[in-house]
């Protein structure tokens, strides 16, 4: 098996800082929450993950919250993440967009959650939308867009 580096060179693509503004809106495209980020995706060389992501998240009200979710490489450009909240996986579709589907373990099966990321063919702005699916119907979208910063 080849390193994620290698076999995933678009995720590769991805490291660094990104900031952005997470927005989300219901399914008649009512916004119902916005709020900025700050993204840092690494690859490390060293330790237990493969990827490692940090989401910083800050709100207009002054609200933070802090995300972390590392990545197990598991060969054949696939990735898998097992938090303490979620368990999903991804990988790259082309030299552009990379694929992610996931559950929150609370909600179980009944909710899942699918995200495609466009990466800029200069690598320093992705389009990143989610689309939340309960019981096969989606109730709501979260739209990012992201530059890189560092």
């Amino acid at each position: 098996m080849g390193s994620i580096r290698e076999e995933m060179p678009l995720l590769a693509r991805h490291e660094g800082k990104w900031k952005g503004t997470y927005t989300y809106v219901d399914a008649e495209g009512e916004v119902t929450d916005r709020h900025d980020s700050l993204l840092t995706c690494t690859l490390p060389v060293d330790g237990e993950h493969d990827y490692h992501q940090v989401n910083e998240y800050t709100w207009a009200d002054g609200r933070t919250e802090t995300r972390v979710f590392p990545g197990v490489y598991q060969g054949a450009g696939r990735c898998t993440f097992d938090t303490e909240r979620l368990r999903g996986e991804f990988w790259e579709l082309d030299d552009r967009v990379i694929y992610l589907n996931w559950i929150y373990k609370a909600e179980g099966e009944d909710l899942r959650l699918f995200e495609l990321i466009h990466l800029s063919e200069d690598g320093t702005r992705r389009n990143r939308v989610w689309q939340w699916i309960r019981d096969g119907v989606c109730f709501q979208r979260t739209l990012i867009n992201e530059t890189k910063v560092g």
